[in-house]
């Protein structure tokens, strides 16, 4: 994936590794990475900022982003007085109302391909989302409709041209479930779902959009936010 906000669109990884500085020399891998985040934040942000009212009422109010964390470092950011978990990633349903990611959870999946840290920060963002709305809008599988709002929100902001989907994007969403399937908190198979069932749930957000991740009995009814 790629950003085009106020940024011209990059075609290929190798693009979006252009500094701004000069705009020949190469980012170091990390500070590339640090741009993709930052780009996913953005879109996903927009696409919400831009579509709340479409399908709730209320005015949205983005959370907080605490962003990367290092879980293994003794100062480790908490969560309800909580340390947060190494090799994970977090929605804080508290008062604090933040999204955060290990470091190494990002660059261990930016090894195989950019489109992984764009999954896990929209993912996070539609922990965000359900914990502001009403319980009846909220699906028991919560980890899933959190899939299902990530592909949501990447496909709206794709539509809006805020992130651009590249070739092999599909795939290594895909590849990221699989691959990560029980391996991680962030993908444990026992409250996450299987591979296949996070890769038909993100797919089902893309192509139904934030409707198609509500309760079937009231997303045709209209939604209404908390």
């Amino acid at each position: 994936m790629a950003h085009q906000q106020r940024m011209r669109v990059c075609a290929a990884l190798a693009a979006a590794a252009l500094s701004v500085s000069g705009g020949h020399a190469s980012a170091e891998p990390a500070d590339t990475m640090a741009q993709d985040i930052e780009s996913a934040v953005r879109g996903v942000d927009a696409f919400w900022d831009g579509h709340w009212s479409e399908y709730f009422t209320g005015t949205y109010v983005p959370p907080a982003v605490l962003g990367a964390y290092d879980g293994a470092a003794p100062d480790v950011p908490t969560c309800g007085g909580e340390p947060l978990a190494d090799d994970n990633a977090f929605y804080c349903t508290t008062t604090e109302d933040y999204v955060a990611w290990d470091t190494d959870l990002m660059s261990d999946g930016y090894r195989y391909g950019d489109a992984f840290v764009y999954l896990v920060v929209a993912h996070e963002w539609g922990h965000a989302i359900q914990n502001r709305l009403d319980v009846q809008l909220r699906t028991i599988d919560g980890e899933l409709q959190a899939d299902c709002l990530a592909g949501a929100e990447l496909e709206g902001a794709a539509r809006d041209g805020t992130v651009v989907f590249e070739s092999g994007d599909a795939e290594e969403v895909e590849t990221a479930f699989v691959r990560d399937a029980d391996k991680t908190p962030w993908t444990k198979v026992g409250d996450h779902g299987s591979a296949s069932e996070r890769v038909d749930a993100f797919a089902l957000g893309q192509q139904q959009g934030v409707e198609g991740c509500l309760p079937q009995e009231v997303s045709t009814e209209g939604a209404a936010a908390r």
